[in-house]
């Protein structure tokens, strides 16, 4: 904080010291009103009570509803589970017999075992073997009231079997013997078909799998039911021999759900990996059969809009519980898949609303909440006559000091308050009012802004201080000056320059000055900042790429380009308020200075857009990525300083960090500039056209080339002093 913003003025209060005394007297110390406030707000602790109690017993039912959501989702995936592993064991058995006995299925001796599999669960209504030769073998269910090739089945049936053999050059016969429920034959039936059930969707799937699998939902045209097949192959001499499969339905799912319910308002579904309906709670029929193909209805296109609602706050990543609201109740849902050996993607989709477990718990929390507000009311009406005297004047001083800080014009009328403190802080703040704004006469207002941030006392002269120093210019814009239009040439150059300070003070930097199309800044001053170069090659790589972007634009309009050249120094230097008494800079002078400008310059003769110093790349460390340009002499230094240019940086961001082919650059280049510091001018002439003939464009690499081929006699290459 600037010395000018510290109130110290003991001698005004010792001029004044009677008549303030008597005042003092008369108004009330802000302690003593500070504990009667908050005495007065002890009874409110009863509503602490009443909202801790009602968050414990919020907590308590979420917990519970969690627990149930939680057990029903596992026994429900059990159930799920147990309901197809058996009908699966039984189709593996039926496989494994036409792996033992390829020819078993090949007669009617194998229609009493596919039978004996059907009577097993009521939940299968088909069993049956399809052949790689396209015999059918088939024990099913009979519904008496659908036709059977063209006719009603006799009064009684309830079975059928059913196959069909293939000969050469024959017409497949589709053979029907139908049974009662004592498994006596009451009919038969036979016509000549079509069927094959080599192309049919189960023998295929399960063909190119070559496992067990469980197909999609279908309608099964015996019953008209919704349901599954289980099918698995089996093998002889190692080729396909056939598919044995089974039919199933799901009624019972549907109705598991509803017997199993959490709450009454629960409502659980099962979905298919698309989000179909498959069954549900409430045993609503979700599905539709168009021509023989089930279409299910999307979670989301119910007549109830709550399933819609929950799945569209599902997490889209784990299978954790979540809750949402909806029209102000809430909800916990889950959304889980089976088990990977089920081998269907299905899941359970469950909801439960919270209300059916906070119902008990809010009427007791209603009560304790009625009395806790008539409680609060008789404070609030106390607390509220004394928050006025409180709250109203520090309200106009915050607001005054806000004012100050951002240095906005005109003044506030002044404060008088009864309150001892207030009235002290009231003529403190005043006075800093004053200060500031005369502080803010001969000090740019910027630079009066970054100081009240920082603990810099505002003084003529300076100190020396370890920073960073930017000078960036535009190359030749002199010649572009005289070709552009000064309106087109103006709004160029500021954009420029707006990059270049949001750039700056994005990485903390100071805007020192800005000089016709250059710009000077700092890092490290009047803020200490510990990274002050590396922040400062940040901004420099922001500043380049901001810089392309907008070339890209200009080019695209069919103007020219402007490239900028920056160098970075890190250096001691004399940093302060430079100037008069009437009139002062707050600026960095010295040696470190004069290099950063040199620097800048620097990128001319090499072609490069930034370079810095090797004592920035020493204080940046390693998350930098630069290459050696070469040692360089500078007026009034008896020794060179090595010169790099600075390809980007590691740890600011991916578009910061170079890629494969800069990389390789570097690497390069550094071989070539170690001979090169070596004085062995002939191997580093070699290598740095090494690298010309691996990138073409590479301006440094050319420069030393043409240096180092024109010195012919070997000589010591002449390193030009920076001017």
């Amino acid at each position: 904080m600037p010395g000018g913003g510290r109130v110290r003025r003991p001698g005004a209060q010792g001029r004044r010291g009677a008549p303030m005394n008597v005042v003092f007297t008369r108004k009330l110390r802000l302690r003593p009103t500070i504990l009667t406030f908050f005495v007065l707000l002890t009874v409110p602790v009863f509503f602490t009570i009443v909202a801790v109690t009602y968050l414990s017993n919020d907590s308590l039912a979420r917990s519970h509803a969690n627990d149930l959501v939680t057990r029903f989702r596992a026994d429900a995936i059990s159930n799920i589970q147990d309901m197809f592993d058996p009908i699966k064991s039984l189709v593996r058995s039926a496989a494994a017999i036409g792996n033992e006995q390829p020819d078993f299925y090949a007669s009617n001796r194998s229609l009493k075992y596919l039978f004996s599999i059907l009577v097993h669960s009521d939940k299968i209504i088909s069993m049956y073997v399809g052949a790689a030769d396209g015999s059918f073998r088939q024990a099913r269910r009979i519904d008496p009231n659908v036709m059977i090739q063209g006719k009603l089945p006799p009064q009684g049936s309830k079975y059928a079997y059913r196959w069909i053999n293939r000969a050469k050059g024959a017409t497949p016969i589709d053979h029907y013997v139908l049974l009662d429920a004592a498994e006596a034959e009451i009919g038969t039936s036979e016509e000549a078909t079509g069927y094959d059930p080599r192309p049919r969707l189960w023998y295929r799937r399960t063909v190119e799998d070559k496992s067990l699998l469980i197909t999609d939902p279908d309608v099964f045209a015996a019953l008209g039911l919704i349901g599954f097949t289980v099918a698995a192959p089996f093998y002889a001499d190692g080729k396909i021999a056939g598919v044995a499969a089974a039919d199933i339905t799901l009624d019972g799912l549907s109705e598991y759900l509803s017997e199993n319910k959490i709450s009454p308002g629960t409502v659980s579904y099962i979905l298919d990996d698309h989000g179909g309906v498959i069954a549900n709670s409430e045993r609503a029929k979700t599905y539709t059969n168009k021509n023989g193909r089930v279409e299910l209805q999307h979670i989301t296109s119910l007549d109830d809009e709550l399933p819609a609602i929950a799945y569209g706050s599902r997490p889209r990543h784990g299978e954790a519980l979540f809750a949402f609201s909806r029209a102000g109740n809430e909800y916990v849902a889950s959304v889980a898949t089976l088990p990977p050996q089920f081998g269907k993607q299905w899941q359970l989709f469950i909801i439960t609303p919270l209300r059916d477990f906070t119902s008990a718990f809010d009427k007791h929390n209603n009560r304790l909440l009625v009395f806790g507000l008539l409680a609060i009311a008789a404070q609030i009406l106390i607390i509220y006559f004394l928050s006025r005297v409180l709250s109203s004047p520090l309200e106009r001083l915050s607001l005054k000091v806000a004012r100050i800080e951002t240095l906005e014009p005109g003044n506030l009328p002044p404060l008088d308050s009864p309150i001892r403190e207030i009235s002290v802080l009231s003529k403190a703040v005043d006075t800093l009012d004053t200060t500031i704004k005369s502080f803010a006469a001969f000090v740019p207002v910027g630079l009066v802004r970054q100081l009240l941030q920082s603990d810099q006392k505002l003084e003529l002269g300076g100190h020396s201080q370890f920073l960073t120093v930017f000078f960036s210019d535009l190359e030749a814009f002199s010649t572009l000056s005289e070709a552009v239009p000064a309106q087109d040439l103006l709004l160029r150059v500021s954009a420029y320059l707006e990059l270049v300070t949001k750039a700056v003070n994005d990485e903390a930097g100071t805007i020192d000055k800005f000089i016709g199309d250059g710009v000077m800044a700092f890092w490290g001053a009047p803020a200490l900042l510990d990274d002050h170069a590396w922040r400062a090659c940040v901004a420099a790589l922001r500043i380049e790429q901001g810089m392309t972007r907008l070339n890209e634009r200009w080019v695209a309009e069919g103007h020219k380009p402007l490239n900028i050249r920056i160098g970075l120094n890190s250096d001691a230097v004399l940093v302060g308020n430079i100037g008069s008494k009437e009139r002062m800079g707050y600026t960095v002078i010295g040696d470190g200075v004069n290099v950063a400008a040199r620097l800048e310059g620097l990128n001319k003769e090499y072609g490069t857009h930034i370079c810095v110093s090797h004592s920035v790349f020493k204080e940046a460390g390693e998350r930098l990525c630069v290459r050696p340009i070469e040692d360089v002499a500078v007026r009034g230094r008896r020794t060179k300083i090595p010169v790099y240019e600075l390809k980007g940086c590691y740890g600011a961001g991916t578009e910061f960090e170079p890629d494969s082919e800069t990389l390789r650059l570097c690497r390069m280049t550094r071989r070539a500039y170690e001979v090169l510091v070596q004085e062995d001018f002939g191997l580093a002439l070699e290598r740095y056209q090494e690298i010309l003939t691996e990138f073409p464009e590479d301006t440094v690499s050319r420069e030393l080339v043409r240096r180092l081929a024109a010195n012919e006699s070997a000589r010591p290459v002449q390193r030009q002093a920076l001017r």
